[in-house]
C-alpha cells in the first residue's frame, strides 16, 4: 500500500510574497487595463502580507477584522458582525469560537434580549490589537511604499467612497 504524502499547506512562504506583475508581458496588458483585477490583486497581496504577520498568533485577517470591529463598539450580535463585515453567518460562529478560545472575545447576554448573546472584546483582545496595530501599519506602508503621502490619502479617500456603496 503506498504511503500517503503529507499535504503542503494551502499558503506557503512562497505564496506569501507574490512575484511582481510584469506589465510588459502581452497577456498582462489586458489585465492591467482592468481596474477590478488590479484591486483584486492588491487585496490578495494585502491579505497575504497581513496573514503572514498574524501567522505567529494563529489568527488570520478575518479574525483581526472581527476584533477591530468590536474595538469600536460596546459589543455586537453575531448577525451584526456578519452583516457589517460581509462574512457568512456560519463563518462568524467559527471566528468568534476561535477568538473566545484565545480569551480575546467573550459572549455575554444581550442587555436588550437575554436570549441573545453579544460578542465583546476582552482586555486581552484590546492588548492584542494595540500590539498588532503597529505591525498593521508596517504592512500597509510596505504595500503602499511606491506612493507619496498625498497619493496615499487620495487612494484612501477613493477606496472609502467605493467601499461605502451598497
Amino acid at each position: 500500500m503506498p504511503v500517503p504524502r503529507p499535504r503542503e499547506p494551502a499558503i506557503t512562504r512562497q505564496h506569501a510574497t507574490p512575484k511582481p506583475i510584469d506589465a510588459d508581458e502581452p497577456w498582462m496588458r489586458g489585465l492591467h487595463a482592468d481596474t477590478g483585477y488590479l484591486l483584486y490583486r492588491l487585496g490578495l497581496r494585502s491579505g497575504q502580507l497581513f496573514n503572514t504577520f498574524l501567522q505567529e498568533s494563529g489568527l488570520r485577517l478575518r479574525h483581526y477584522a472581527v476584533l477591530r470591529y468590536l474595538a469600536g463598539s460596546a459589543g455586537a450580535l453575531q448577525r451584526e458582525l456578519s452583516t457589517r463585515l460581509g462574512y457568512d453567518p456560519s463563518a462568524i460562529v467559527g471566528l468568534v469560537d476561535d477568538l473566545e478560545k484565545l480569551d480575546l472575545t467573550e459572549r455575554r447576554p444581550s442587555p436588550d434580549d437575554r436570549r441573545s448573546k453579544i460578542v465583546v472584546l476582552t482586555e486581552k483582545g484590546r492588548i492584542f490589537l494595540r500590539d498588532t496595530d503597529e505591525a498593521g501599519r508596517r504592512v500597509t506602508n510596505d504595500l503602499l511604499e511606491p506612493l507619496d503621502a498625498g497619493e496615499r490619502d487620495a487612494l484612501h479617500a477613493l477606496l472609502l467612497r467605493i467601499a461605502d456603496q451598497p
